[in-house]
């Protein structure tokens, strides 16, 4: 025990021990675990994240963080978590931990609007603006443009459309359909 000396635990007349300060991340992982993610989606995103913490350092890869946003049901781009990476300061070659990674993920989860996204590209399509689209075109731009899908996701996707008589889709009705949350997987 130090006694006697400034920042001592005991003795008369010392001042108390100070206390140390948390680095922003950690302060920041507090806030968001208290004010906008559940306990349920913390552990969640703990338990994704420690499957690619390799060497059990509490850490993962930079060049991980897409596949571990995706296993989360985020759909960033590439292009997004490069930018993530440069907010953060990370090179794509280093690691980040826990609380720097459940930072990114809120932020990614603050802008995706899955529905909203699909929407807009829907009606990208809809040139007539009526609220339907061909199959036939739908197919061709998810096979063509963007990540690009295959014939066979395409079907998969397809089969969760209601594909009226002229090969015509309605698609606010689709949106709603491919969009459902997973509740057991």
């Amino acid at each position: 025990m130090v006694s006697g000396k400034p920042g001592g635990l005991s003795g008369k007349g010392s001042s108390p021990p100070r206390q140390p300060i948390s680095p922003p991340s950690s302060f920041l992982f507090v806030v968001l675990q208290a004010k906008f993610l559940s306990q349920d989606q913390i552990n969640e995103f703990k338990e994704c994240f420690s499957l690619y913490d390799n060497n059990h350092k509490g850490k993962i890869k930079a060049s991980d963080l897409i596949t571990v946003m995706r296993c989360l049901g985020a759909s960033p781009t590439p292009s997004e978590v490069d930018r993530h990476l440069l907010w953060h300061k990370i090179d794509r070659r280093a690691e980040l931990d826990f609380s720097t990674f459940l930072n990114i993920m809120y932020k990614q989860m603050q802008q995706e609007d899955p529905q909203q996204e699909i929407r807009t590209a829907m009606a990208m399509i809809d040139r007539q603006k009526k609220g339907f689209i061909p199959v036939s075109e739908l197919r061709a731009k998810l096979t063509k443009m963007g990540e690009k899908l295959s014939e066979e996701e395409v079907d998969d996707l397809l089969k969760e459309a209601k594909v009226g008589p002229n090969g015509i889709i309605k698609y606010e009705d689709f949106i709603r359909r491919i969009t459902v949350p997973i509740t057991n997987y």
